[in-house]
């Protein structure tokens, strides 16, 4: 019998040698990957998303990817994307940007109001001068957390504390699916994929369940996340919708990226690279999974 179960160990000692060495592998194989090519991006938007350009910035290097270029911005408070294509022409660097085909990603910033005109004009304007044009909508989280006149809307930072997460995701599902429909419309108009959602609203609620959880250290209480009653954030939410942004920009992995920020922890680094990353890659409108 024990020449026999020493058999048995040592079959599972080379099998156990075999994984372990696959996996350690494949994580080189990983950190070995080759960066994305560069892409050319301008960003239009709103309070919710304008802290995004200088944050993708330190990612692209730490990253190291090269030929990336910061093509312009475009930032208006409380707007909605028709307003950025409203705005005067001597004011105005997002148009001729596009009409120049000076841009590979585009990005724009949805208000409350949906649809918005202003998403399919830039969609019509960018891709008839640069065909392979990615226009990009961020999804935000709910201003006031749910809309005026629900339970559940705040007027003052600290009612956050009390938020009901089932409340929260049920406000951005209904922004979602409203801003899902417009995008569908315009794919199928245009014949192809060219226009995605960037869910940073479902990150931020996924962010929030955590802290009601006790899981995401350093921060107790929901209204910590935020400076005001309309939801302008601290660095953790700032942090956590660029990597999403990101994630959607290069669809890659944020993951062990390297990056300083103020207030930021590697733990909490480490979280939020991840949840950007589960919450980009497994939403089929973000472009990096099946497509809708």
């Amino acid at each position: 019998m024990r020449p026999n179960l020493d058999c048995r160990w040592v079959s599972l000692f080379v099998r156990s040698v075999f994984v372990v060495s696959f996996i350690g592998c494949s994580l080189a194989s990983a950190q070995d990957a080759k960066p994305p090519a560069g892409l050319r991006v301008f960003y239009t938007g709103h309070s919710f998303h304008m802290f995004v350009p200088p944050q993708v910035e330190q990612l692209v290097k730490a990253a190291n990817i090269q030929g990336h270029k910061l093509a312009g911005t475009q930032g208006i408070g409380g707007s909605r994307v028709i307003q950025h294509w409203d705005l005067a022409d001597d004011k105005n660097t997002a148009k001729p940007a596009l009409i120049n085909g000076e841009v590979d990603v585009f990005t724009m910033a949805a208000h409350l109001a949906i649809p918005d005109q202003g998403i399919t004009n830039f969609t019509e304007l960018g891709l008839k001068h640069n065909p392979n044009l990615k226009l990009l909508v961020q999804e935000s989280w709910y201003p006031f957390d749910v809309p005026k006149g629900e339970p559940g809307f705040i007027s003052n930072n600290t009612q956050r504390d009390d938020a009901k997460i089932a409340d929260l995701q049920a406000a951005v599902d209904d922004w979602r699916k409203k801003l899902e429909a417009q995008v569908d419309d315009l794919n199928k108009t245009h014949g192809k994929q060219a226009v995605f959602i960037v869910p940073v609203g479902d990150a931020v609620v996924k962010l929030r369940a955590l802290v009601v959880d006790k899981k995401f250290p350093g921060v107790t209480r929901q209204s910590k996340l935020f400076t005001d009653p309309i939801g302008h954030c601290h660095a953790h939410v700032q942090t956590l919708a660029t990597y999403c942004n990101y994630s959607a920009i290069y669809r890659v992995s944020p993951v062990g990226l390297k990056v300083a920020r103020p207030g930021l922890d590697d733990e909490q680094h480490a979280i939020l690279q991840k949840l950007a990353w589960d919450t980009v890659s497994t939403y089929r409108y973000a472009g990096i999974g099946p497509l809708p």
